[in-house]
């Protein structure tokens, strides 16, 4: 951050936080003097932290799916760590909690900047998280509020001609099956050409590489499709930045962007660079509400700045805890080696049908035009009808 933009953003931050602080006076010296507790509010926050410890063969790709993780999120909880060659006895984050996001409790919550859906059953209790796959640069996953209109299991999938143009070799069709991109099972959404579905490339979770639809892993989308009715509100945000009052203490969860998900995506690139935002302070500041002046800007701006996707406490609602330092969530240390399971696939995890293929490292950097796009596609019926969806 450069020198004049930190005066311009320490006096922005003095500025917004005496407006905020007066415009929120009247309103809130209520909850100054009484604030409700934790158990009568709704969840606000699911999972634990948890560390790993490598083994030689372990690869991030790898580690995220058996976590139920995206592949973006393992990158952005552990900077500077090779994804494919960790190395043996490294350390590793798995960002296995999450703040849940600004948006209606009701059905199936996305948030494209995590890449990750939540499903609630109730709107107070705690839904159930899964990574994702959206749609790239050019294609990107709508936001805004939808239904699932239909579902389909062991979907067929019919390539547009922009997609056959692009790539000759696609055939006409494809039937269900472990090739089939739309994976086992489809439900398709109240949006024209869109829908929530599995996939044949398991390692594209967590990826922005789809042309708008939402892919999930086998396993999970199995699960989803069995708890979903038709008519589920979907809805759709985009918010790299999270905030939740839990406990008296604030805490903010910091996302790359869509756009920096596209550089961590890459093999061997850097770190985006980062930068506090004005949009970034207005969502802290809003949310913090009248007890903006005990925010710890130097912790925010080093969690605005890293992005690791990781729930940390930058203000507490007592005079003692304003000092508070680092991530004060709970750790669950764990070994990586995988649980016994009957029906495992690579590194442990289990899988939904045993068709599944195999993931390999090289198939993964060697991801070609048709492993990048996955061509939008329609579903065979009786008879098969003539719409496409994108994926």
């Amino acid at each position: 951050m450069t020198r004049s933009f930190r005066s311009l953003f320490l006096i922005g931050c003095s500025v917004f936080t005496l407006g905020m602080t007066s415009a929120l006076a009247a309103t809130s010296a209520a909850a100054t003097d009484n604030v409700p507790a934790s158990s009568a509010s709704p969840v606000q926050m699911i999972g634990e932290m948890q560390n790993v410890t490598t083994r030689y063969e372990d690869t991030l790709v790898h580690l995220a799916r058996k976590y139920n993780v995206g592949f973006v999120e393992m990158r952005a909880a552990n900077p500077g760590i090779d994804p494919w060659l960790p190395g043996s006895g490294t350390r590793i984050a798995i960002p296995t909690q999450h703040l849940i996001p600004d948006a209606p409790r009701k059905g199936v919550v996305i948030n494209l900047s995590e890449m990750r859906l939540y499903h609630f059953d109730t709107a107070d209790g705690e839904p159930v998280s899964y990574p994702i796959g959206i749609g790239r640069s050019g294609l990107t996953t709508p936001v805004g509020t939808t239904t699932v209109a239909r579902k389909m299991a062991d979907p067929t999938w019919i390539p547009t001609d922009r997609m056959r143009a692009e790539d000759p070799t696609l055939p006409a069709i494809v039937p269900p099956g472990p090739e089939n991109p739309m994976g086992t099972h489809a439900m398709y959404l109240g949006w024209n050409s869109y829908a929530i579905h599995g996939t044949d490339k398991p390692y594209s979770i967590g990826r922005r590489l789809s042309s708008g639809c939402i892919r999930m892993y086998p396993e999970d989308i199995l699960t989803l499709f069995n708890n979903i009715p038709v008519g589920t509100q979907v809805t759709v945000v985009d918010q790299p930045v999270k905030t939740a009052w839990i406990d008296n203490k604030f805490y903010i969860e910091v996302h790359p962007t869509q756009e920096q998900s596209d550089i961590l995506s890459r093999d061997n690139s850097g770190l985006p660079d980062y930068q506090m935002t004005e949009k970034d302070m207005r969502v802290i500041m809003r949310a913090a509400g009248a007890y903006a002046d005990a925010l710890d800007w130097s912790k925010i701006r080093k969690v605005v700045k890293e992005r690791r996707g990781i729930p940390t406490v930058v203000a507490t609602r007592t005079a003692s805890a304003s000092t508070t330092t680092g991530i004060d969530t709970p750790v669950k240390t764990i070994s990586s080696k995988p649980a016994e399971t009957a029906n495992t696939g690579a590194a442990g995890v289990p899988v939904a049908r045993p068709a599944n293929r195999a993931v390999s490292s090289q198939s993964v950097r060697d991801l070609g035009p048709r492993d990048n796009i996955e061509p939008a596609h329609k579903v065979a019926s009786q008879p098969v009808k003539a719409n496409r969806y994108q994926d």
